[in-house]
């Protein structure tokens, strides 16, 4: 049994640009935290977000998109003057290629309540300013709450190789577990094989790492043997938000099996194999049913369908 709590997710929100194979252009509310916390409320959990927004039009399109499904905020978010935008210019297959506008400043999350999950994510966990404000909220709540990070990587803005890396390892070693593509991983560790950025991340502290590749479905490593599954087929609109959606279906499941709040990594570690395999599937499952509308629009619970 999950006492009361909720999870508390950090990190920006934005407005996507997005511009079609067909030349045709649509704004959609979102941000990797954003788009993370409006799932979870999606799948009925209960959820707060720290975030930074300004007194904007760009802000007003994010409100709306957060208040639709009742996401709290944890902080006052108006910490900028231009609320952030990412133009996403999509291929023919659906697929994204980004060009970001970020400031990135956030208001010192308050201690109380205290979550029984924190979820750090992307460019808010390694960006001056605001990067070292996550940090510091990580560091008082791990422990007392699960703490995971999704490295989504976004070289545009952060680089790559050495200097991401060393921004991405603080994060990796205050979490618990940590979610990362393997676009994500050639972007943190570009000489080294997929395997080994998998372990230097384990190394670093976390319990567990899942690792993403899209069609090609997860990966779950950590203690034993590592659980893959493959992912369902289905019709690709285009990839914004799906891995955000990843994200918190994947915290839905761990939260269904008491995997939140104190002691929770080492509860994790100990999962068994065939549970792993349910988490995986229920967050793959909800990812993909993500790539099947257009913009960052995570699914419902009554389509997504239990973790259990």
């Amino acid at each position: 049994m999950v006492a009361d709590g909720d999870v508390l997710v950090v990190g920006e929100s934005l407005v996507d640009v997005v511009e079609h194979a067909d030349g045709s252009r649509r704004e959609h509310p979102g941000g990797s935290a954003a788009n993370v916390a409006v799932a979870l409320a999606r799948l009925d959990r209960p959820v707060r977000l720290a975030t930074a927004l300004a007194d904007d039009r760009y802000g007003a399109i994010v409100a709306t998109y957060l208040g639709r499904d009742r996401v709290s905020l944890a902080v006052d978010p108006e910490t900028i003057e231009r609320t952030a935008s990412a133009r996403a210019v999509l291929d023919a297959e659906g697929a994204a290629r980004y060009e970001l506008d970020l400031e990135w400043v956030l208001t010192p999350v308050p201690a109380e309540p205290a979550p029984l999950a924190v979820h750090a994510c992307s460019l808010a966990a390694v960006l001056a300013p605001g990067a070292e404000e996550v940090l510091a909220t990580l560091r008082r709540l791990r422990g007392t709450a699960l703490v995971t990070y999704d490295v989504n990587a976004r070289p545009v803005l952060t680089g790559s190789g050495e200097e991401l890396a060393a921004a991405v390892e603080r994060v990796v070693a205050l979490a618990d577990l940590v979610k990362a593509s393997d676009e994500d991983l050639l972007a943190v560790y570009p000489e080294l094989s997929e395997d080994e950025a998998v372990a230097r991340l384990l190394s670093l502290g976390p319990v567990a790492v899942v690792l993403t590749r899209g069609a090609a479905g997860a990966t779950w490593h950590g203690s034993g043997r590592s659980v893959s599954v493959a992912a369902p087929t289905v019709e690709v609109v285009d990839t914004i938000g799906a891995g955000d959606t990843f994200s918190a279906a994947l915290l839905d499941a761990l939260w269904a099996r008491g995997l939140v709040g104190p002691g929770a990594a080492e509860r994790i570690a100990a999962l068994p194999r065939r549970h792993r395999t349910k988490v995986l599937t229920h967050a793959v499952r909800a990812g993909a049913l993500a790539t099947t509308r257009p913009g960052a629009d995570p699914p419902y619970r009554a389509e997504v369908g239990s973790p259990t």
